[in-house]
């Protein structure tokens, strides 16, 4: 049930890793604010998201003009700088969440639209369990984003099908390059894409084949044990036929044993990263053939000059449906996408809530995933296919794209500064 709201002020916070599109949603949220100015008297951007609100750096997100919001909608990256938090209960750390709501309390915040992903849509809904606790007047909505697409109960998530459309891109064309240059010894190509739990990303990267001689040749992910015999059988017959192989890896692959192929320990967290060059290895061990590596990393979630015009719409109007949530009293809520068809892509906005998505991940189901799991089948592709339709190309000066950049000055502090520092983020 929805909740009455006194107080008129709003803000808005980016979390977790950024995407292509994740300004599209922020200028929803700003345009949807500015429509409704009787309910709403002010629109701020914590900086650097839940960071923002501790230490209380909030800006005024109404400064954007209406001229640049265009622009803040063609603008990869955070516009108002990101953050990841793990928050604990109300119960372990209750310090922190007093200094949360002398925060808002001190800015007259009723209205939180808080944009992330599944470990950020749990602080939204720990935010909104909170105040029903404290008696505090917020409406806590969550606003999706991700492009790991691991958000449960959402068709997709804003920010993956750009990714997705990069990684084929690129794939697509460092095939034609390596086609072009056979001679000699096989050579093959190992790229190694974002992909912790999920497989997401690396199954996108099939998009780019459209017959079983184009690249990619051979797709793992983290959802299907890594079985090296085969995968060398299946990279030896490519190469032989070809004189050329293209493998794209999800860093989180597994081994036999369950293990991920490689990790490391920083700060008490796992990071991952290395799994190319632990498949590439092994090819030139076992087969001897010379191999070249390649890690998007950072470039397969910020290519704003390569942006989905299905993704770049959809994160738009999730943020302007956030907004309407909040308004509407929907506390502990977040806007979803609900596939009406696949050709023509027909979508709509539906809502689920915030406790039935904190902290889950949706995998790849195995119908989508080849029976030999190195590859995807059709019906991926019919699910894929759509997301990464049409092009939002941001305005270009001067030859380069022209991005936006947010003033970050921000408010004059209202509150004591914070008790103690924060404990670090993962980064």
């Amino acid at each position: 049930m929805g909740r009455d709201v006194r107080r008129k002020n709003a803000l808005y916070a980016q979390a977790g890793g950024v995407t292509a599109v994740i300004n599209a949603s922020a200028a929803g949220v700003i345009s949807a604010a500015r429509r409704h100015p009787h309910r709403i008297d002010r629109i701020f951007a914590a900086h650097r998201g839940f960071r923002g609100i501790w230490d209380e750096m909030l800006i005024n997100a109404g400064a954007v003009s209406d001229a640049d919001i265009a622009r803040l909608r063609a603008t990869p990256g955070s516009a108002f700088g990101s953050y990841r938090y793990d928050l604990r209960s109300q119960e372990d750390a209750p310090e922190i969440y007093d200094r949360i709501f002398e925060v808002l309390a001190a800015y007259d915040i009723g209205y939180l639209l808080y944009n992330g992903g599944n470990g950020s849509m749990d602080t939204a809904w720990k935010l909104h369990q909170a105040a029903v606790v404290r008696g505090y007047p917020l409406v806590s909505v969550g606003v999706p984003k991700t492009i790991d697409n691991d958000l449960g109960l959402t068709d997709c998530c804003p920010g993956y099908g750009s990714a997705a459309k990069y990684i084929a891109t690129s794939i697509r064309e460092a095939g034609l390059d390596l086609e072009a240059m056979v001679q000699g010894r096989p050579k093959i190509l190992v790229v190694e894409v974002m992909g912790r739990n999920t497989g997401w990303i690396a199954a996108a990267a099939a998009l780019a084949a459209e017959g079983p001689d184009q690249a990619p040749h051979i797709v793992l992910l983290p959802e299907q044990l890594f079985d090296a015999e085969l995968f060398l059988a299946r990279i030896k017959d490519v190469a032989e036929r070809l004189g050329w192989c293209a493998v794209v890896v999800a860093e989180g692959i597994r081994s036999e044993t369950g293990h991920t192929l490689a990790e490391r320990s920083e700060g008490g967290y796992v990071l991952l990263g290395g799994a190319g060059q632990v498949i590439a290895r092994l090819i030139e061990e076992r087969l001897g053939y010379r191999y070249h590596l390649v890690l998007p990393d950072y470039l397969q979630r910020v290519a704003g000059h390569l942006v989905s015009k299905s993704d770049a719409e959809q994160a738009f109007a999730l943020g302007e449906a956030a907004v309407e949530m909040a308004l509407a009293g929907r506390s502990g809520m977040m806007p979803v996408i609900e596939r009406q068809s696949d050709q023509p892509y027909r979508w709509q906005i539906g809502a689920a809530a915030l406790a039935d998505v904190a902290n889950q991940e949706r995998r790849v189901p195995t119908e989508f995933i080849a029976p030999d799991g190195l590859g995807v089948t059709e019906a991926f592709r019919r699910y894929a296919l759509p997301l990464i339709e049409g092009e939002a190309a941001p305005p270009y000066r001067r030859g380069l794209p022209d991005y936006l950049r947010v003033d970050w000055r921000c408010e004059p502090p209202r509150c004591a500064p914070p008790p103690f520092p924060l404990p670090p983020s993962r980064g």
